[in-house]
C-alpha cells in the first residue's frame, strides 16, 4: 500500500495550494478549534527535534567515555516517570544469549514553557498551555545489537490513548481517541510512552524527549551535516501559501548547520507535503549518524565536553536512564550498530473518514511493522530474527539494554516455565473481547462465542468477561504467576494460539483470553504469516542508512 497522506500538499495541482490548516508550518486551525489542533508560528522548529534527540544519544556515547564533569553532567540531566498510562505490552522474551530488543521512544515536544522557547517557537500567547508531542519515532535495537529500525507516526494519526496520570500534578485523564500528537499533554512523555504501547503492542523501555532550546543547542554543538536536493530550493512565503522556513539553496549537495540545518528541518511546502518532510528528515538523521561516525572526537577535547554539555543539557529521559553512565551504555549500543543495518521508516496510514485533516493507521500495513518490531524481525534485508525464542515469556526486563544480568533472567523464566497443567476441567478462563483496532469496531459476542467454543473442549469453568469492550490488536492468554504457566499453554494450544501470545502479567488474577483485532471470527486462531527480515509494507518509505546518495525533489513553485 502506498502512503495516501500526500494529497496534503504533495498531490501537486498545477496552481498552488494552500496547505492543510492555512498558512504557512504555524497557520490554521483543526476544527473544533481546539489548542492541539492549532497550526503555530514556529512549527517546523519541532522537525530538529528528534533529530537532536538521537544525536544525543550517539554523543553521549562517545562523551561518557571519560565521564567528563560527571556530577555537573548528572545534574544537567532531567528526568521523569517511564510511563503514566494504562498499558499492556508484554516484555519481551530473552533470547538463549539473555538478550532482549531494545526500543526507545523519541517525542519532541513543543513546550513554550521557558523564553528561549518563545522566542524559538512563537506563540507566546499558548506559553501555559499543555506541550504537545508533534515528532514521534520509535528506536528498535534488535536483540543481537546487529541492526536497528526507526518507525514514525505522523503527527495527526487518530489513534487510543489510554487513560493518564500526570506525574508531577497528579491529575489523572481519561482514556480517549485522538491525534497521538495530544498524548504528550496528558501526563507527559510517559503517557506518550503508553500511547505507543497500545498502539503497537511493542514494550518500550525508555523515552527520551528535547525541546526548541536544546534542538538549538544540539545543532550548534554537531557541525555541519551534508544534505542533497535535486533542483534549486527556496521555501518561501508565496501569494496563496504563507510562511515557509526561508531554506535557499542550489541543486546539488550542501553542508548544512545552525541556522540552514534548522531550516532544512523545517521546510514542508518545498517537499510537498508532511511525509515528504519526514523523508526529508530522515535522510538528514542518517547523513548525521554517517558524519558523527566518521569522526574522533576523543582528539578534540574542546569539543567532546562541548558535546556533553549540550547533550546533557538539552535532554529530558525516562528515570531508569537518567545517569551519565547509563545513557554511555545505551549509546554504545546504539553506536555498534552499522550503518547499513540501520532503516528508517514511517508508519503506513489512510486517510480518516472522520476528518479528512487526520490519518489512520493504515490496517495490515501498520501492523505487519509493529509485528516485525514484536517478533525481532528487522527492517532491512541482511538479517533475521534478532535472537528471540517462540515460547511465551515472563517480564523478566534483563536483557543486554536493562540493568541486571539477561542470562539470570532467562534462566529464571525457564525455571518457572513447567509444561504441567490442571485438568481442562479444573482451569478457569476469563475470556475478554478486544477485537476493536483503530480502524474498525468491536465484533459484537467474541467473548462469548470463544468461551463456549473453550466449554465444548472441556474447560467448564469458562467465561465471559462482561466488561466494556477493550482494544488490543494482538491476540493473548495471559496468567499470573509461574504456577499457572502450564494451564495458559494448555488454553492456548486448544485454540491454536502460539506460544509466543503467552504471557505473564501482574495485571489479571487468573488465566485470561484477550481476543483482539487479529482473531475476529471463527473458534481456532487463524494462522499467521510471520513477517521476513526487510518484508516492510511500500507504504513505509524505508531508507537506508548508507545511502549517501538520496536527494530530495523540490516541489515546483519552490523552485528557483
Amino acid at each position: 500500500m502506498t502512503q495516501s497522506r500526500v494529497h496534503e500538499e504533495g498531490t501537486r495541482p498545477d496552481a498552488v495550494r494552500r496547505p492543510r490548516g492555512g498558512g504557512g508550518p504555524g497557520g490554521g486551525t483543526r476544527s473544533g478549534g481546539s489548542r492541539t489542533g492549532t497550526r503555530r508560528p514556529g512549527r517546523g522548529h519541532r522537525a530538529l527535534r528528534w533529530s537532536a534527540t538521537v544525536l544525543a544519544v550517539l554523543i553521549l556515547g562517545t562523551a561518557g567515555a571519560g565521564y567528563l564533569y560527571y556530577e555537573h553532567l548528572n545534574g544537567n540531566i532531567e528526568k521523569g516517570e517511564r510511563s503514566s498510562g494504562d498499558s499492556k505490552a508484554d516484555r519481551p522474551e530473552p533470547n538463549a544469549a539473555g538478550q532482549t530488543p531494545l526500543n526507545i521512544l523519541l517525542v519532541g515536544s513543543d513546550s513554550r514553557a521557558s523564553d528561549a522557547n518563545v522566542a524559538l517557537g512563537g506563540g507566546r500567547n499558548h506559553r501555559d498551555n499543555p506541550p504537545l508531542g508533534d515528532v514521534q519515532m520509535l528506536i528498535h535495537l534488535a536483540a543481537d545489537r546487529k541492526s536497528a529500525s526507526v518507525v514514525s507516526i505522523p503527527r495527526d494519526t487518530r489513534v487510543d490513548i489510554p487513560a493518564c496520570t500526570d506525574p508531577k500534578t497528579g491529575e489523572k485523564y481519561p482514556a480517549t481517541n485522538a491525534i497521538i500528537n495530544e498524548s504528550l499533554g496528558r501526563g507527559g512523555a510517559g503517557c506518550t510512552l503508553a500511547t505507543w504501547e497500545k498502539v503497537t503492542g511493542v514494550y518500550i523501555d525508555h523515552w527520551m524527549t528535547i525541546d526548541f532550546a536544546g534542538v538549538v543547542s544540539m545543532a550548534d554543538a554537531v557541525g555541519g551535516v551534508e544534505v542533497c536536493v535535486n533542483q534549486n530550493v527556496w521555501d518561501r512565503p508565496l501569494p496563496a501559501v504563507p510562511g515557509g522556513s526561508g531554506l535557499k539553496m542550489t541543486a546539488g549537495r550542501h553542508k548544512v548547520e545552525g541556522e540552514q540545518a534548522l531550516q532544512w528541518l523545517r521546510t514542508r511546502h518545498a517537499w510537498g507535503s508532511d511525509l515528504l518532510r519526514a523523508r526529508a528528515q530522515h535522510m538528514y538523521m542518517n547523513s548525521m549518524i554517517r558524519t558523527l561516525k566518521s569522526q574522533n572526537v576523543f582528539t578534540d577535547t574542546g569539543r567532546l565536553m562541548g558535546l556533553a554539555e549540550a547533550a546533557t543539557e538539552s535532554l529530558t529521559v525516562s528515570e531508569e536512564i537518567g545517569t551519565v553512565k547509563k545513557l554511555y551504555d545505551l549509546g554504545m549500543q546504539l553506536k555498534t550498530v552499522p550503518t547499513d543495518r540501520i532503516t528508517m521508516t514511517t508508519m503506513p496510514t489512510v486517510e480518516d473518514p472522520q476528518d479528512g485533516n487526520h490519518l489512520l493507521p493504515a490496517g495490515e500495513d501498520a501492523e505487519r511493522m509493529w509485528a516485525m518490531l514484536r517478533d525481532d524481525v528487522s527492517y532491512d534485508d541482511k538479517g533475521g530474527k534478532g535472537g528471540k525464542g517462540d515460547r511465551g515469556g515472563e517480564d523478566t526486563g534483563k536483557g543486554s539494554g536493562s540493568e541486571g544480568g539477561g542470562a539470570e533472567g532467562s534462566a529464571a523464566a525457564r525455571e518457572g516455565r513447567q509444561d504441567r497443567s490442571a485438568p481442562d476441567a479444573e482451569i478457569g478462563v476469563l475470556v475478554r473481547n478486544a477485537t476493536r483496532s483503530a480502524t474498525l469496531g468491536p465484533v459484537g459476542g467474541r467473548a462469548t462465542e470463544v468461551a463456549r467454543a473453550l466449554t465444548r473442549q472441556g474447560f467448564v469453568k469458562a467465561a465471559t468477561d462482561t466488561s466494556a469492550a477493550v482494544a488490543e490488536e494482538r491476540t493473548v492468554v495471559r496468567y499470573p504467576s509461574a504456577e499457572t504457566a502450564g494451564d495458559a499453554r494448555r488454553v492456548a494450544e486448544a485454540l491454536g494460539i502460539p506460544a509466543s501470545s503467552v504471557r505473564k502479567s501482574a495485571d489479571v488474577s487468573g488465566i485470561t483470553l484477550v481476543v483482539g483485532a487479529d482473531w475476529r471470527s471463527g473458534t481456532s486462531y487463524p494462522e499467521q504469516s510471520k513477517p521476513e527480515a526487510g518484508d516492510l509494507p511500500e507504504g513505509s518509505d524505508a531508507l537506508n542508512g548508507s545511502d549517501s546518495g538520496t536527494c530530495m525533489d523540490v516541489y515546483k513553485p519552490y523552485r528557483w
